[in-house]
């Protein structure tokens, strides 16, 4: 018996460009039945909210060939050869100083074209191409709220709305997403005059300060052993280098959810394996983007950095990095408590 024909190949015009998409029918999501058509298509509909998250930033694509449950890789590098010749690069420069020329959306052709290449997760860079320095001054100040076991999803959404009300007194204003599983991420727009390191000593600070008013329900301890049934408020997704799950990115599980803007009032009502790429573009397209004046306004971070400041004459220093990054100076020895046989006992 002759197999099934093959869907053929179609070139869509995208943002003034053409992208092509082969394999159309090709699973990417075996569970929910969604195709590369759907991934590509689920994109463009989503185009202006997850432009505003991707535009100019410096993009490492996740990459699922044959769909999800296959081999996937993370694209850091754009290939030399064989992309469109209109495609828009930055060059970034990792903490090993190695150099990579990352995909920097300039347009959501940009997006379709990576999609058609595979891609699910977009994981930008907090930097825009066009500051001064732009890969050394973020813009952007992430919070990442992940429940650890024992939690959930209500809990980071406890701890989310207890950072709000700390950065309601700070005249701050953070913009609330699910990570598309059991976290919430908050960003703030934030002026591009200060280094990772500075940014993140700030938002080490402002973790801190949550911790001291929640210590039932939040942690910054950077190793597992030490954080109970409590959320982590991952400080380490601000070192140079690391990224999250973009706004209206799709997540790389089996219910293809996504990482969703939501408003500070129906973030404790959200179900996040509701928000899913099926559901999202009719959300967006009804109820419009949660995040469209996260750009109108930077804030300046000055007073966590005077928070910071106060800690460390208190005793509290730097916190420890990843272990793939180099050693900072005044970091803490990266060694597991329960191993440290320095540590006093």
């Amino acid at each position: 018996m002759a197999g099934t024909a093959k869907a053929p190949a179609a070139e869509v015009e995208v943002a003034g460009h053409t992208v092509r998409l082969s394999s159309p029918d090709r699973v990417i999501f075996p569970e929910r039945g969604f195709t590369k058509a759907d991934v590509f298509g689920y994109y463009l509909a989503v185009g202006d909210g997850i432009m505003r998250a991707l535009r100019d930033r410096p993009t490492t694509l996740q990459r699922f060939p044959d769909g999800i449950g296959g081999e996937a890789f993370f694209q850091k590098r754009v290939p030399a050869r064989g992309v469109p010749p209109w495609l828009t690069t930055a060059r970034i420069t990792f903490p090993s100083g190695r150099t990579a020329d990352e995909l920097c959306p300039a347009d959501l052709a940009h997006v379709a074209w990576a999609a058609q290449m595979g891609t699910v997760v977009f994981h930008p860079w907090p930097v825009r191409a066009g500051h001064v320095d732009h890969p050394d001054h973020p813009d952007e100040l992430r919070v990442d709220l992940d429940p650890q076991p024992g939690t959930d999803f209500a809990d980071a959404v406890a701890a989310a709305i207890e950072l709000r009300a700390l950065l309601a007194e700070l005249g701050a204003t953070g913009w609330p997403k699910t990570s598309g599983g059991r976290g919430v991420h908050v960003y703030l727009r934030i002026a591009p005059r200060w280094t990772f390191t500075e940014v993140r000593r700030a938002t080490i600070a402002l973790a801190r300060e949550l911790e001291r008013r929640r210590p039932d329900l939040v942690t910054t301890a950077w190793w597992k052993e030490e954080r109970g049934e409590r959320v982590f408020v991952d400080y380490n997704q601000m070192a140079r280098d690391r990224t999250i799950a973009c706004a209206y990115s799709l997540r790389a599980n089996a219910r293809a959810t996504v990482s969703t803007p939501v408003t500070w009032d129906e973030l404790p009502d959200v179900d996040p394996d509701d928000l899913h790429l099926g559901s999202v573009p009719a959300r967006l397209a009804q109820r419009g983007d949660p995040h469209a004046g996260i750009d109108d306004a930077a804030w300046d971070i000055t007073p966590l950095l005077e928070w910071a400041d106060r800690d460390a004459a208190a005793g509290q220093g730097d916190l420890p990095y990843p272990p793939d990054h180099p050693k900072m100076p005044g970091e803490p020895k990266r060694v597991q408590p329960s191993k440290d046989r320095d540590r006093p006992r």
